[in-house]
């Protein structure tokens, strides 16, 4: 839910109520409303005031209790709108004000005794952006005519050049003859023969009936999906489905390779039965599936428009999870790290922390090593001791990592291998306009110039900044002192292993990151903090185990420590942090670890809702957190599996670390912390203390001239001395907290 603001500058209110991070809004709210230093307070329910869209906005204007007989009159840009609102208590009123003029507006109320007044300024942006996340990429391509809604149909044309497609609202019903949705003309009491019910998690059981509702809103095609078989159709804020439990689940879809320059023709898939037996409403768009859109910031801008969306035609829900696996986690974690309310628990899967920081730097450093080992030296180095070089679980990981580094790669070569390849669209229009050296104003189809209104362009060119790095990184140093590598090997393949220019070309110099770039990652959150709505939301990290896979998997176990340090490292500790691993991860009665999942969040959230105390929202985090939900895995080697509740830790002699053995990535083999959050290290001279063997006179020599500017020393951080500066950022065109200005 969007809490109270947490600045009451920031509001620019004139004598209004005071603030309160921790005081929860929703739309039916409590019965009265204290109001401690003025008679009359107004606050948006659906979004920031600064950060409305699509000219409407739902509001509430409250008076003190002792003022409640008096009449109000409430104004929107000097025009009475007192009609428009309803009552919710003896004290409060709401209302869905439309027709906000673009830009800013002017909400006041006043009693008519003549007593105090409030006056609180909107700014409205349009529907379809942009509000924080920078100017529109360029080219954008709709995508609405391949999107098929819930009832089979297709959504049709856009009818601008911002993909706007007019709202739709479909019913459908479960066939229990065709095991499948199929459409509903209307409800009432003809309905189908065929329809299925569904039983809910409470024992009740409902026909199974579900309203869709589509539309677009960022130039993302969205859904909004819950149970509601009611005769009486007309849903609004104040009117809920009675079959809603008034909870909100936010689905996402992974991938990251090729998703720029698009719409999308899904989303992360909203009609989930397990989520509506347990009454939820589900919610997604297409701009947060990360194959489709693999940039957080504008994940981020998406999350908050539709929340918004969803509250204006809804109401405000209890409480809102965020969920999803691989770049699902992304999302979820940097919008509840960044932009903290908009979710307020996150249960992900197969996680990494952000897409800036642990998960590029991995396949980066994949491809080097795949490189080197297929053609710079195809001979010296062992299976096992290139698996060692690389930390992996199995080496096959080597190849498949490095061709998940396509996504930083702008050029598409018909005649390269997959482990080379880049310049990935999904998109036949996109193909012919890709960038090369002849085209040079060509797309760039990478995560770094699809994040460009964060990083910004080199000066004099079309190619965007890149916080990349590898200087003083010493591969292998781990194998090195295990015995794996000899002092020469390690030599070899640090003299030689090279890196990228900005076409991901392989240079034998090594890459420096942009400094720019790597200031604005890690200040604006691009790289996880996890010290800011992190520090106090509920996280469940669950993960199927794939480190071992024989063709290897880029969503290694490693990468959820990684997330657990920087909580750690943030806040002093990741008890708001529960791992488990090896469950059988759905809702029904063969695979019912998912489902108790959500069952634990919706407790801990409830919990934490009811919570009275004057506690921090953190503590109430860690008070109210169910004694029965904590880290585990399962031992599935038996005739029954056995769920084992122990703290999971990256390194240790517990059962679930011989179940589910966690191996590191070759920035930690490089001595990197488990945090993996450093994108240019800070540099040394060679020290022999380094090294668990002994070096030739000779081998010394050689060494310091790989690294003539010394070697990582990752104990003290990142050399831009960078830190997160905040939540709820802009890029623009909204000046309130703008971080940069980026020219482009």
């Amino acid at each position: 839910m969007f809490k109270r603001l947490e600045a009451c500058a920031l509001l620019i209110f004139a004598t209004i109520s005071a603030c309160s991070t921790d005081e929860p809004v929703t739309t039916a709210g409590p019965a009265e409303i204290e109001i401690d230093q003025a008679t009359v307070s107004i606050e948006t329910l659906s979004t920031k005031p600064w950060l409305v869209t699509g000219g409407d906005v739902l509001v509430e204007v409250a008076v003190a209790e002792g003022e409640s007989g008096n009449l109000l009159q409430i104004e929107l840009n000097g025009t009475d709108v007192t009609q428009r609102f309803v009552n919710v208590s003896s004290n409060r009123k709401q209302a869905l004000l439309e027709g906000l003029v673009e830009g800013e507006n002017i909400l006041s109320a006043r009693l008519s005794s003549g007593g105090d007044s409030a006056s609180l300024n909107i700014s409205n942006f349009p529907n379809n952006g942009p509000v924080i996340s920078g100017s529109h990429e360029q080219p954008f391509y709709c995508q609405s005519e391949e999107f098929q809604l819930v009832s089979g149909e297709f959504f049709g044309p856009a009818s601008d050049a911002n993909c706007s497609v007019p709202t739709r609202i479909n019913y459908v019903y479960w066939s229990i003859e065709n095991e499948a949705f199929l459409p509903i003309a209307a409800l009432g009491a003809d309905n189908p023969e065929d329809l299925g019910t569904i039983t809910l998690a409470s024992g009740g059981i409902l026909p199974y009936i579900v309203r869709v509702e589509t539309g677009t809103v960022n130039r993302a095609i969205y859904e909004i999906a819950m149970l509601h078989d009611s005769p009486q159709s007309q849903i609004d804020a104040w009117n809920r489905s009675p079959s809603w439990n008034g909870k909100l689940v936010y689905t996402h879809g992974g991938g990251c390779r090729s998703g720029w320059h698009q719409q999308g023709n899904q989303t992360g898939g909203v009609m989930r039965d397990g989520l509506f037996a347990q009454g939820y409403a589900v919610v997604s768009s297409s701009l947060n599936v990360f194959g489709q859109n693999c940039n957080d910031l504008l994940a981020s801008e998406t999350h908050i428009m539709l929340k918004e969306r969803f509250i204006e035609t809804y109401g405000v829900p209890e409480y809102t999870i965020a969920t999803g696996a691989s770049g699902g986690s992304y999302q979820s974690h940097q919008t509840a790290d960044n932009y903290p309310g908009v979710f307020d628990g996150i249960i992900v899967a197969a996680s990494f922390p952000d897409v800036t920081s642990a998960t590029i730097f991995t396949v980066a450093d994949s491809r080097l090593l795949n490189y080197y080992f297929t053609e710079v030296d195809v001979e010296s180095f062992t299976l096992q001791q290139q698996r060692a070089i690389a930390g992996f679980g199995s080496w096959a990981s080597i190849s498949n990592l490095a061709r998940g580094a396509a996504r930083l790669d702008p050029i598409y070569r018909i005649d390269a291998p997959l482990e080379e390849q880049g310049g990935e669209v999904s998109l036949p229009a996109l193909e012919t306009q890709l960038y090369d050296i002849t085209a040079p104003q060509g797309i760039r189809a990478t995560v770094y110039d699809h994040t460009v209104n964060v990083y910004g362009l080199l000066e004099g060119s079309y190619t965007a900044q890149r916080p990349l790095d590898n200087v003083g990184v010493q591969y292998g140093l781990a194998a090195l002192n295990n015995g794996v590598i000899t002092p020469q090997q390690f030599i070899d393949i640090n003299r030689d292993i090279g890196g990228f220019d900005r076409d991901m070309n392989h240079v034998p110099e090594r890459h420096r990151a942009d400094s720019q770039a790597v200031k604005r990652a890690l200040e604006s959150g691009r790289i996880l903090s996890g010290g800011a709505g992190l520090a106090s939301t509920p996280i469940i990290d669950y993960r199927t185990y794939l480190d071992h896979e024989e063709d290897g998997d880029i969503h290694m176990l490693i990468h959820q420590f990684s997330t657990r340090q920087r909580l750690l490292n943030a806040n002093g500790h990741a008890d708001n942090h529960i791992m488990q691993i090896g469950g059988l991860w759905g809702f029904e009665a063969e695979s019912p670890d998912l489902g108790d999942l959500f069952q634990q969040m919706d407790a801990w959230l409830t919990a934490i809702g009811r919570d009275a105390s004057d506690v921090s929202s953190a503590e109430k985090v860690l008070v109210n957190k169910p004694v029965t939900l904590n880290d585990a895995c399962w031992d599935n080697t038996g005739d029954e599996r056995l769920k084992i509740e122990e703290e999971q830790t990256f390194r240790g002699s517990s059962r679930c670390n011989e179940l589910y053995p966690a191996y590191p990535t070759p920035r930690h083999v490089a001595g990197a912390p488990l945090a993996n959050n450093i994108v240019s290290c800070q540099l040394r001279p060679i020290n022999s203390a380094d090294y668990g063997v002994g070096f030739t006179q000779a081998q010394y020599a050689e060494l310091n001239e790989v690294f003539p500017e010394g070697v990582c020393d990752w104990s003290r951080g990142d050399k831009s001395a960078a830190t997160h500066q905040g939540t709820w950022v802009s890029f623009g065109p909204s000046p309130i907290n703008r971080l940069y200005e980026v020219e482009n």
